[in-house]
């Protein structure tokens, strides 16, 4: 397995990008790549050649987060400005705008089935879950806090939370919070099931294997990629070779890989057998903040990254 880069866009956006991800194909056009910046845009590009296809807008502040639905009709956007707005992928069209104070959001994902959107609740300490067809609010799963913490007491806002992920059969959500804790809740229950263990800096980025719903990656600003079961509660590997703090990570397709992108400025891709970095690529020149593979599809696998130094780059994977 191997990275090849194909493709970089220098000022892609006017601002820093924070967020990508890839917006399934339909029967009428390809899959395509989402950026969101601090810039208060949204764009989308084409999948290889990285022509920009629409440059959205909507939002009065940077956009922090995006998220596609897995039908690719639709897509997601969060803003600084506490908002999230839903729209057409194709048009543009805003199809809901939904409130998220007090806290801008950080981090969103489609379930699989595309029924739920989960939203990362920043200082609310929560997870909030917005049904798909009416946009109203089906269930909010909060974090436990510290038990009876004093005024002077920092703790509460470490449980401010980051990311969330959901597993590939929908029946798990994970989030991760401020103090390096991840806490793994059983959906249809809105059950709080464990939090797991193994950070203690941020958790800014998670993703569940594609290929097997036991197995939760995480990345901290403690510069490493944990490999946990969800399940057993346990930390069954831990990977280090970025020099700061991992801000973003993705598993390949096929399971056998993950990609993350940090604030050193690399984007490193990891082989799961060996639990090592296999590979750096260096193309930017400031921090990483998202890195995205390609869901799955005829066509031949991609990666792409987005950095604080306003480009974006695509990669070969293979």
């Amino acid at each position: 397995m191997k990275l090849a880069g194909l493709k970089s866009i220098e000022n892609a956006h006017e601002d820093s990008v924070w967020a990508a991800t890839w917006v399934p194909a339909t029967e009428d056009r390809p899959s395509l790549l989402l950026t969101g910046s601090l810039d208060e845009t949204v764009k989308l590009w084409r999948a290889d050649e990285l022509d920009l296809v629409r440059t959205n807008t909507g939002h009065s502040l940077g956009v922090t987060a995006v998220a596609a639905h897995p039908s690719g009709i639709i897509a997601a956007s969060s803003s600084l400005d506490s908002f999230v707005r839903i729209f057409d992928v194709d048009t543009n069209a805003t199809i809901a705008v939904l409130e998220a104070p007090p806290s801008e959001v950080w981090g969103m994902q489609f379930e699989p089935m595309g029924t739920i959107l989960a939203v990362a609740g920043g200082s609310s300490a929560s997870v909030k879950l917005w049904d798909t067809a009416s946009w109203r609010i089906l269930s909010t799963l909060s974090i436990p806090r510290p038990e009876a913490p004093k005024p002077s007491d920092k703790t509460s806002s470490k449980k401010f939370v980051l990311s969330v992920a959901w597993s590939p059969n929908g029946k798990r959500l994970a989030c991760g919070s401020m103090d390096g804790t991840i806490c793994v809740f059983d959906v249809e229950r809105s059950k709080l099931l464990h939090q797991l263990e193994g950070h203690n800096m941020p958790v800014r980025s998670l993703v569940f294997s594609p290929v097997d719903p036991r197995v939760l990656f995480s990345g901290s600003d403690d510069g490493h990629v944990n490999m946990h079961d969800a399940e057993g509660k346990t930390v069954v590997g831990s990977m280090s070779g970025h020099t700061s703090w991992v801000l973003s990570v993705d598993a390949s397709p096929d399971g056998g890989a993950i990609a993350t992108g940090s604030s050193d400025r690399t984007v490193r891709l990891w082989d799961l057998k060996m639990r090592a970095a296999i590979q750096t690529m260096s193309n930017h020149n400031d921090q990483v903040w998202s890195v995205a593979f390609r869901p799955p599809g005829v066509r031949a696998g991609r990666l792409a990254s987005v950095s604080d130094d306003k480009s974006v780059s695509l990669y070969d994977y293979s």
